[in-house]
């Protein structure tokens, strides 16, 4: 049987943390900042994490992923 391939654009997307989750990063984040409020881009800044909900079917698509 062959070797299940990690899906690239999500292994681009996504790392792993130490406790075994997974980060994120946040969307509305690439240009037009003069539309968002300062607090809006504070927070966007930093990163999130998937939600339980998503967490199964991501984690399927990371498979080699360290």
């Amino acid at each position: 049987m062959p070797k299940q391939k990690t899906h690239r654009a999500s292994a681009k997307r996504f790392k792993r943390t130490g406790s075994g989750g997974l980060k994120r990063f946040r969307a509305y984040t690439s240009h037009r900042f003069h539309g968002k409020t300062k607090k809006q881009r504070r927070h966007l800044r930093k990163a999130g994490m998937v939600h339980a909900g998503d967490f199964k079917r991501i984690k399927a698509m990371l498979t080699g992923l360290k």
